[in-house]
């Protein structure tokens, strides 16, 4: 993943999501996005800590990886 994640949505605000918000938009389980995070490479964005007990992900990180996996879909061609 090498895109630049940090620019502002169209509104100008970044948005940090919440674990139960990322499982829901991506289909991921809790188990599975943190593996995806500890890989090497990682082929899911990491989360910013918020505090000692508390993280969230950006929005925008997000959902450039659904665009991503879009796109992955789509370079395959028809099935």
């Amino acid at each position: 993943m090498t895109r630049n994640y940090l620019t502002a949505s169209a509104t100008g605000a970044l948005i940090l999501e919440r674990l139960p918000q990322v499982k829901a938009r991506t289909g991921l389980s809790r188990s599975e996005i943190y593996r995806r995070i500890a890989a090497n490479p990682p082929t899911f964005p990491a989360p910013c800590k918020l505090g000692t007990r508390a993280s969230a992900w950006s929005a925008l990180e997000v959902d450039c990886w659904i665009a991503d996996r879009i796109a992955a879909r789509d370079a395959k061609g028809p099935a």
